[in-house]
């Protein structure tokens, strides 16, 4: 049969390099994040002015981190500190109380407690090992996760942690925001 490829399978050359070309990008992200789609939108302003409602977000999965960085630990380094989004520390994403299925929080990691030891001055003793994470949003986050809802007296435990967020690209993720996909 004569038919032409195009016609055979429905395909143009271009579309062929399109597939080509996300395919290659597909791997490079997982390559680099540790994901294939390592993109999540900021839905609320707990991270401003550091994060904004609407930015998409690019995280690197945990598996390929060495450690989190903590701004307590980072902020008392002799030497200036890793810094993350305008901050000392890291931005982690975690499933609130290690949830499957629901919206993963993005935090700063604060700083890490050992079971047993008091969460914050005063406060009660962490019911196991794990992260104490608070946004960056001084008015609408005056306490941290762990005093609240978010993750009521619970440490981040670190299978909690789906992965680290490395840089923003500002509101695009607006259209995910308006759009029910």
């Amino acid at each position: 049969n004569g038919k032409s490829l195009k016609k055979r399978l429905g395909f143009t050359r271009n579309d062929i390099l399109f597939l080509i070309g996300l395919i290659i990008t597909l791997g490079i992200f997982y390559i680099i994040f540790g994901n294939f789609i390592p993109i999540v939108v900021a839905i609320s302003e707990s991270m401003s002015p550091h994060m904004e409602r609407g930015d998409m977000l690019f995280y690197t999965d945990v598996s390929k981190i060495d450690s989190i960085k903590t701004y307590q630990e980072e902020k008392n380094k002799s030497r200036s500190g890793h810094v993350s989004f305008g901050m000392y520390g890291d931005v982690i994403m975690y499933k609130p109380f290690g949830k499957e299925g629901v919206t993963p929080y993005i935090h700063r990691a604060m700083y890490y407690v050992e079971e047993g030891q008091e969460m914050w001055p005063g406060g009660p003793k962490a019911p196991h090992a794990g992260y104490i994470t608070k946004g960056d949003n001084s008015l609408t986050n005056k306490k941290y996760d762990q005093q609240l809802d978010l993750s009521l007296n619970q440490p981040v435990k670190k299978e909690w942690i789906m992965g680290v967020a490395n840089f923003r690209i500002p509101y695009i993720g607006y259209i995910r925001l308006i759009l029910p996909i």
